[in-house]
Protein backbone atom coordinates (compact mmCIF):
# COMPACT_ATOMS: atom_id res chain seq x y z
CA UNK A 1 0.00 0.00 0.00
CA UNK A 2 1.90 3.24 -0.97
CA UNK A 3 1.13 6.59 0.96
CA UNK A 4 -1.45 7.83 -0.77
CA UNK A 5 -3.67 5.37 -0.29
CA UNK A 6 -3.70 5.17 3.75
CA UNK A 7 -7.39 6.18 4.81
CA UNK A 8 -5.77 7.20 7.96
CA UNK A 9 -2.50 10.02 8.78
CA UNK A 10 -2.39 8.85 12.20
CA UNK A 11 -3.40 5.19 14.09
CA UNK A 12 -3.06 5.72 17.54
CA UNK A 13 -3.23 2.35 19.98
CA UNK A 14 -4.01 3.02 23.59
CA UNK A 15 -6.16 5.71 24.44
CA UNK A 16 -5.14 6.06 27.96
CA UNK A 17 -4.33 9.70 29.51
CA UNK A 18 -0.91 10.02 27.24
CA UNK A 19 -2.32 8.76 23.88
CA UNK A 20 -5.44 10.72 24.30
CA UNK A 21 -3.31 14.09 25.38
CA UNK A 22 -0.70 13.40 22.37
CA UNK A 23 -4.20 13.45 20.36
CA UNK A 24 -6.25 16.17 21.66
CA UNK A 25 -3.08 18.51 21.42
CA UNK A 26 -2.39 17.61 17.73
CA UNK A 27 -6.46 18.03 17.13
CA UNK A 28 -6.17 21.42 18.69
CA UNK A 29 -2.99 22.91 17.16
CA UNK A 30 -4.51 21.79 14.11
CA UNK A 31 -1.27 19.72 13.10
CA UNK A 32 -3.70 16.67 12.60
CA UNK A 33 -7.58 16.70 12.01
CA UNK A 34 -10.13 14.75 13.22
CA UNK A 35 -10.95 12.90 9.88
CA UNK A 36 -7.18 11.76 9.48
CA UNK A 37 -7.12 9.98 12.70
CA UNK A 38 -8.21 6.50 13.95
CA UNK A 39 -8.34 5.18 17.28
CA UNK A 40 -8.01 1.66 19.15
CA UNK A 41 -8.70 1.23 22.59
CA UNK A 42 -9.37 -2.84 23.66
CA UNK A 43 -11.43 -0.81 26.86
CA UNK A 44 -14.59 -0.60 24.53
CA UNK A 45 -16.47 2.32 27.16
CA UNK A 46 -12.93 4.48 27.11
CA UNK A 47 -12.48 4.17 23.64
CA UNK A 48 -15.92 5.42 22.92
CA UNK A 49 -15.40 8.18 25.13
CA UNK A 50 -12.36 9.92 23.71
CA UNK A 51 -13.51 9.23 19.86
CA UNK A 52 -16.80 10.94 20.86
CA UNK A 53 -15.38 13.79 22.67
CA UNK A 54 -12.48 13.98 20.00
CA UNK A 55 -14.62 13.26 17.23
CA UNK A 56 -12.10 10.98 15.45
CA UNK A 57 -13.01 7.16 14.11
CA UNK A 58 -12.57 3.99 16.00
CA UNK A 59 -10.93 0.80 14.28
CA UNK A 60 -12.04 -2.60 14.65
CA UNK A 61 -9.12 -3.57 15.99
CA UNK A 62 -5.21 -3.39 16.18
CA UNK A 63 -4.99 -4.77 12.95
CA UNK A 64 -7.20 -2.59 11.39
CA UNK A 65 -6.31 -0.25 12.31
CA UNK A 66 -2.39 -1.24 11.35
CA UNK A 67 -3.85 -1.82 7.91
CA UNK A 68 -5.55 1.52 7.35
CA UNK A 69 -3.23 3.84 9.10
CA UNK A 70 0.13 5.64 7.61
CA UNK A 71 1.34 6.24 10.76
CA UNK A 72 0.89 4.42 14.35
CA UNK A 73 1.40 5.71 17.79
CA UNK A 74 2.00 2.63 19.80
CA UNK A 75 0.76 4.14 23.57
CA UNK A 76 -0.10 0.67 24.86
CA UNK A 77 1.73 -0.60 28.76
CA UNK A 78 4.93 -1.95 28.48
CA UNK A 79 3.59 -4.89 30.12
CA UNK A 80 1.12 -5.54 27.56
CA UNK A 81 3.17 -4.69 24.58
CA UNK A 82 4.20 -8.39 23.55
CA UNK A 83 0.41 -9.33 23.19
CA UNK A 84 -0.17 -6.54 21.31
CA UNK A 85 2.28 -6.51 18.87
CA UNK A 86 2.92 -10.22 18.44
CA UNK A 87 -0.06 -11.05 16.29
CA UNK A 88 0.73 -8.11 14.48
CA UNK A 89 3.93 -9.65 12.78
CA UNK A 90 3.62 -9.26 9.09
CA UNK A 91 1.21 -6.97 8.90
CA UNK A 92 3.27 -3.70 8.59
CA UNK A 93 4.33 -1.83 5.75
CA UNK A 94 7.48 -0.51 4.69
CA UNK A 95 6.38 2.88 4.20
CA UNK A 96 4.90 3.10 7.89
CA UNK A 97 6.12 4.50 10.76
CA UNK A 98 6.10 3.54 14.20
CA UNK A 99 5.83 5.85 17.59
CA UNK A 100 6.44 4.40 20.79
CA UNK A 101 5.48 5.74 24.01
CA UNK A 102 6.08 2.83 25.84
CA UNK A 103 8.44 3.44 28.92
CA UNK A 104 11.31 1.01 28.72
CA UNK A 105 11.09 -0.36 25.37
CA UNK A 106 14.13 -0.11 23.26
CA UNK A 107 13.96 0.35 20.00
CA UNK A 108 15.91 -3.57 19.38
CA UNK A 109 12.81 -4.89 21.22
CA UNK A 110 10.50 -3.17 18.95
CA UNK A 111 12.01 -4.51 16.11
CA UNK A 112 11.66 -7.95 17.04
CA UNK A 113 7.90 -7.51 17.28
CA UNK A 114 7.79 -5.66 14.35
CA UNK A 115 10.18 -6.28 11.99
CA UNK A 116 13.31 -5.12 10.80
CA UNK A 117 12.65 -2.72 7.80
CA UNK A 118 9.76 -0.28 9.39
CA UNK A 119 10.47 2.96 10.71
CA UNK A 120 11.10 3.34 14.24
CA UNK A 121 11.19 5.96 16.76
CA UNK A 122 11.23 6.05 20.51
CA UNK A 123 9.62 8.50 22.25
CA UNK A 124 10.29 9.39 26.19
CA UNK A 125 7.65 12.28 26.97
CA UNK A 126 6.39 13.37 30.31
CA UNK A 127 2.67 13.87 32.41
CA UNK A 128 2.76 17.45 31.28
CA UNK A 129 1.70 16.58 27.84
CA UNK A 130 -1.60 16.37 29.16
CA UNK A 131 -1.70 20.38 30.33
CA UNK A 132 0.62 20.65 26.42
CA UNK A 133 3.59 21.50 28.29
CA UNK A 134 5.34 18.21 27.80
CA UNK A 135 9.10 17.87 27.72
CA UNK A 136 10.42 14.76 25.21
CA UNK A 137 13.13 13.33 24.29
CA UNK A 138 13.09 10.84 20.85
CA UNK A 139 15.59 8.48 19.18
CA UNK A 140 14.99 7.34 15.83
CA UNK A 141 16.17 4.05 13.87
CA UNK A 142 17.98 4.78 10.70
CA UNK A 143 15.35 3.62 8.90
CA UNK A 144 13.32 7.09 9.26
CA UNK A 145 13.12 9.59 6.36
CA UNK A 146 13.97 13.83 6.93
CA UNK A 147 9.79 13.57 5.74
CA UNK A 148 8.98 11.39 8.84
CA UNK A 149 11.27 13.65 11.00
CA UNK A 150 9.75 16.30 11.16
CA UNK A 151 6.42 14.26 11.61
CA UNK A 152 7.57 13.41 14.82
CA UNK A 153 8.64 16.67 15.45
CA UNK A 154 5.25 18.29 14.67
CA UNK A 155 3.43 15.50 16.94
CA UNK A 156 5.42 16.18 19.86
CA UNK A 157 5.89 19.91 19.57
CA UNK A 158 2.19 20.11 19.52
CA UNK A 159 2.40 19.41 23.23
CA UNK A 160 5.63 20.71 24.36
CA UNK A 161 9.17 20.25 23.91
CA UNK A 162 10.69 17.90 21.97
CA UNK A 163 14.37 17.34 21.36
CA UNK A 164 16.35 14.56 19.21
CA UNK A 165 18.82 12.38 21.04
CA UNK A 166 20.77 9.34 20.70
CA UNK A 167 18.81 6.25 22.38
CA UNK A 168 21.58 5.56 24.86
CA UNK A 169 20.47 9.20 26.70
CA UNK A 170 16.76 8.73 27.06
CA UNK A 171 17.32 7.10 30.43
CA UNK A 172 19.01 10.27 31.13
CA UNK A 173 15.83 12.37 29.65
CA UNK A 174 13.56 10.40 31.77
CA UNK A 175 15.71 11.05 34.92
CA UNK A 176 14.94 14.27 34.26
CA UNK A 177 11.99 15.39 31.92
CA UNK A 178 10.10 12.01 32.98
CA UNK A 179 10.78 12.02 36.81
CA UNK A 180 11.43 15.92 36.98
CA UNK A 181 7.50 17.14 37.40
CA UNK A 182 7.49 15.20 40.74
CA UNK A 183 10.38 16.95 42.27
CA UNK A 184 9.21 20.05 40.26
CA UNK A 185 5.91 19.22 41.97
CA UNK A 186 7.73 18.66 46.22
CA UNK A 187 9.70 22.44 45.30
CA UNK A 188 6.45 23.48 44.41
CA UNK A 189 4.71 22.36 47.35
CA UNK A 190 7.89 23.40 49.62
CA UNK A 191 7.49 27.20 48.26
CA UNK A 192 4.08 27.46 49.11
CA UNK A 193 4.62 26.00 53.12
CA UNK A 194 7.39 28.21 53.35
CA UNK A 195 4.55 31.24 52.45
CA UNK A 196 1.91 29.71 54.60
CA UNK A 197 4.70 29.71 57.70
CA UNK A 198 5.06 33.03 56.70
CA UNK A 199 1.65 34.23 57.05
CA UNK A 200 0.15 33.49 53.40
CA UNK A 201 -3.15 31.43 52.97
CA UNK A 202 -2.56 28.19 51.48
CA UNK A 203 -4.51 28.44 48.59
CA UNK A 204 -2.49 31.69 47.50
CA UNK A 205 0.53 30.33 48.77
CA UNK A 206 0.44 27.08 45.68
CA UNK A 207 -1.22 29.78 43.05
CA UNK A 208 1.87 31.85 43.46
CA UNK A 209 4.70 29.32 43.84
CA UNK A 210 3.30 27.74 40.73
CA UNK A 211 3.27 30.44 38.71
CA UNK A 212 7.05 31.13 40.11
CA UNK A 213 7.84 28.00 38.15
CA UNK A 214 5.84 28.52 35.15
CA UNK A 215 7.65 32.31 35.03
CA UNK A 216 11.27 30.52 35.98
CA UNK A 217 10.74 27.86 32.61
CA UNK A 218 9.80 30.44 30.36
CA UNK A 219 12.39 32.95 31.20
CA UNK A 220 15.12 30.55 31.42
CA UNK A 221 13.96 29.01 27.51
CA UNK A 222 13.78 32.27 26.57
CA UNK A 223 17.42 34.12 28.12
CA UNK A 224 19.32 30.72 28.14
CA UNK A 225 20.76 31.38 31.74
CA UNK A 226 19.78 30.56 35.47
CA UNK A 227 22.00 31.68 36.50
CA UNK A 228 21.85 34.96 35.14
CA UNK A 229 17.82 35.13 36.35
CA UNK A 230 18.95 34.20 39.61
CA UNK A 231 21.78 37.10 39.77
CA UNK A 232 18.81 39.47 38.53
CA UNK A 233 17.28 38.74 41.44
CA UNK A 234 19.81 38.89 43.88
CA UNK A 235 20.96 42.20 45.39
CA UNK A 236 23.89 42.39 48.18
CA UNK A 237 22.50 41.56 51.84
CA UNK A 238 18.83 40.91 50.78
CA UNK A 239 16.31 38.58 50.89
CA UNK A 240 16.98 36.95 48.31
CA UNK A 241 20.62 35.96 49.33
CA UNK A 242 19.87 34.99 52.33
CA UNK A 243 17.66 32.79 51.25
CA UNK A 244 19.91 30.99 48.42
CA UNK A 245 22.12 30.84 51.48
CA UNK A 246 19.76 28.68 53.65
CA UNK A 247 18.88 26.33 50.13
CA UNK A 248 22.46 25.96 49.91
CA UNK A 249 22.70 24.73 53.56
CA UNK A 250 19.79 22.16 53.05
CA UNK A 251 21.93 20.87 50.07
CA UNK A 252 19.05 21.57 47.56
CA UNK A 253 21.53 21.89 44.87
CA UNK A 254 23.48 18.30 45.30
CA UNK A 255 20.23 16.58 46.50
CA UNK A 256 18.69 17.63 42.89
CA UNK A 257 21.62 16.26 41.46
CA UNK A 258 21.29 12.77 42.83
CA UNK A 259 17.78 12.48 42.27
CA UNK A 260 17.92 12.79 38.55
CA UNK A 261 21.12 10.70 38.35
CA UNK A 262 19.05 7.98 40.49
CA UNK A 263 16.10 8.08 38.46
CA UNK A 264 18.44 7.85 35.35
CA UNK A 265 20.25 5.01 36.63
CA UNK A 266 16.58 3.52 37.50
CA UNK A 267 15.57 3.86 34.18
CA UNK A 268 18.05 1.75 32.87
CA UNK A 269 17.82 -1.04 35.52
CA UNK A 270 14.44 -1.75 34.44
CA UNK A 271 15.00 -1.08 30.61
CA UNK A 272 17.21 -4.51 30.68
Amino acid sequence: MSAATYPYKLGLIGAGAMGSALLRGNLQRQTLAAGEVLVWEVDEPRRESVCRELGVAAAEGEQDLVRRSQTVLLAVKPQVAPGVLTPLAGAWQRDQLVVSIMAGVPLARLREWIGESIALVRVMPNVLVTVQEGAAGYAAGPEVSSEQLVLVEALLGSVGLARRVEEKLLDAVTGLSGSGPAFAAVFCEALADGAVAAGLSRGLALELAAQVLVGTGRWVLENGSPALLKDQVTSPAGTTIAGLGALEEGGLRAAAIAAVKTAARRSAELGK
